[in-house]
């Protein structure tokens, strides 16, 4: 894809030469040389609570245990007999085997390999085969319930540190099931840093001259509407034919479920899975999908230019986000966008900070570029 942008970027330099497996392994490698998490101020920020994605429908398929890590807990994963989805946490109550390794389904329910305990999608244990009764302590389902959903074709679990229920759906888009959409184009990162630098991002007006090089400061209206917020971005996008007049938006349900519209060069409809891992990593998922008369029809070329720059955009980001500190007050200057309007927005998502009269959730932000 030929580009159009403005001049040469920094970070470009960080990513010169990679390409290919060479780039698909640098997007899920271990960074080195980064300061330690107390350095870069993550210990600061909790986990954000909401409903996040810990694979796709399809990498789990029926009788199939996969061992999970996220939210710094060890988790397993099983898809029972009913075709339904569970997650509870990895560690047999038994003697502490690791039930997503050697694991395996028995009807609905999770064996453990030591001894074969059997547990239910609430963690208690419903049988012991040589025992006559299950020890009262087992058979209490746990403490911490992971309510799982399958949505856009991907498996969301529930996060909260208080164990609260749900107190929204996510979001589901037709475009996934529809047979004249494309099947899923998947890509994925692990970035060194938590999920509020990645979210503040979309806020970051003057960031997309600066990283990812485009012709000007783009224009842009926000909403912030209680754990929902959207925008739309206008912004001059390079393509084979030249720069063009582009519409991004996009929206977030909570902290963890994100998409993207784009339109203006090749229509796309990209669903992200963000989710953190702990205190330092986030797992990054983005799963495009595009009408078939474009993706498979004579814009072929044109789709599959428009999935790559998305992807070298991240890429660009991760440059910094691998290695940012957050800075809990920030210079903040008048063509920066609403980053302390949004950090308001997100501290929602902190448990742990209780509620807080200063925490915004409904604002409307309107801005043109000069």
């Amino acid at each position: 894809m030929t580009s159009n942008t403005t001049a040469h970027v920094a970070v470009w330099e960080q990513l010169k030469g990679l390409r290919g497996e060479e780039l698909t392994a640098w997007r899920m490698n271990p960074v080195e040389n980064r300061a330690t998490v107390k350095e870069r101020n993550l210990d600061t920020l909790p986990l954000p609570f909401g409903w996040f994605m810990v694979a796709y429908s399809d990498e789990l398929a029926v009788n199939e245990v996969k061992p999970l890590y996220y939210f710094g807990k060890d988790l397993v994963l099983w898809r029972g007999e009913d075709g339904q989805a569970r997650v509870v946490d990895a560690y047999c109550k038994h003697l502490g085997a690791h039930m997503g390794y050697g694991g395996r389904v028995k009807g609905n329910s999770l064996e453990c390999p030591f001894h074969a305990w059997e547990y239910n999608g609430e963690g208690a244990v419903v049988a012991v085969p040589y025992a006559k009764k299950v020890p009262p302590s087992a058979a209490r389902p746990c403490e911490a319930q992971w309510r799982v959903v399958e949505s856009n074709k991907q498996i969301l679990v529930w996060y909260h540190p208080f164990n609260e229920a749900p107190k929204w759906e996510p979001e589901s888009f037709d475009q996934v099931h529809d047979p004249e959409w494309t099947e899923y184009k998947k890509y994925e990162w692990i970035v060194y840093g938590p999920v509020q630098n990645m979210a503040e991002n979309g806020v970051d007006a003057a960031h997309f001259k600066y990283i990812h090089g485009t012709d000007s400061f783009p224009d842009y209206d926000f909403e912030f509407d209680g754990h929902i917020r959207k925008a739309n971005v206008e912004a001059k996008m390079p393509t084979p034919k030249g720069v063009v007049d582009g519409t991004i938006a996009y929206g977030t349900v909570g902290a963890g479920q994100s998409w993207t519209k784009f339109s203006g060069i090749s229509e796309t409809l990209m669903i992200a899975g963000i989710t953190p891992i702990d205190q330092e990593r986030t797992h990054i998922r983005f799963a495009f999908t595009q009408p078939k008369s474009e993706a498979e029809g004579p814009m072929a070329n044109l789709a599959t230019a428009m999935r790559r720059e998305i992807c070298k955009q991240l890429d660009q980001d991760k440059v910094v986000w691998d290695r940012q500190k957050y800075m809990p007050k920030p210079s903040i200057c008048d063509g920066d966008g609403p980053i302390l309007p949004f950090r308001k927005f997100f501290a929602q998502f902190y448990a742990e900070w209780g509620d807080d009269t200063k925490k915004i959730t409904k604002l409307k932000i309107d801005k043109k570029a000069s």
